[in-house]
């Protein structure tokens, strides 16, 4: 199964679900904004991104400008930002198996199906 983190409001996030429907894989969408993952959730999604935190969220929000931009912030801070606001969070991010990807640009969607 494949997993895709997706925000329907989003064109780079429709294109990639549109991407693995054409998989013809079973596919669990979770709409993010909606069904917010907890700071454990998010937490592993990091770890299976290999990734630090940072490199997930949307830093061009104003959400982040406003309340975030310039702080020194830890990890486990940069998580609870983006579970409290999930708009700050990059999308859409796709897993399989134990790979993830975000889905910007749609290569990185190719590269793990």
């Amino acid at each position: 199964m494949i997993t895709i983190y997706h925000n329907p409001r989003c064109q780079k996030s429709r294109e990639g679900l549109q991407l693995l429907e054409s998989t013809g894989e079973e596919i669990q969408v979770i709409k993010y904004l909606e069904e917010v993952p907890t700071v454990s959730e998010l937490t592993k999604i990091i770890k299976t991104l290999g990734i630090a935190p940072i490199e997930l969220v949307r830093t061009k929000e104003e959400i982040w400008k406003e309340h975030y931009k310039n702080k020194k912030l830890s990890d486990p801070e940069i998580i609870r930002a983006m579970v409290d606001n999930p708009r700050l969070i990059e999308r859409p991010i796709v897993i399989k198996d134990n790979k993830a990807v975000i889905g910007r640009p749609l290569e990185n969607i190719k590269a793990i199906l």
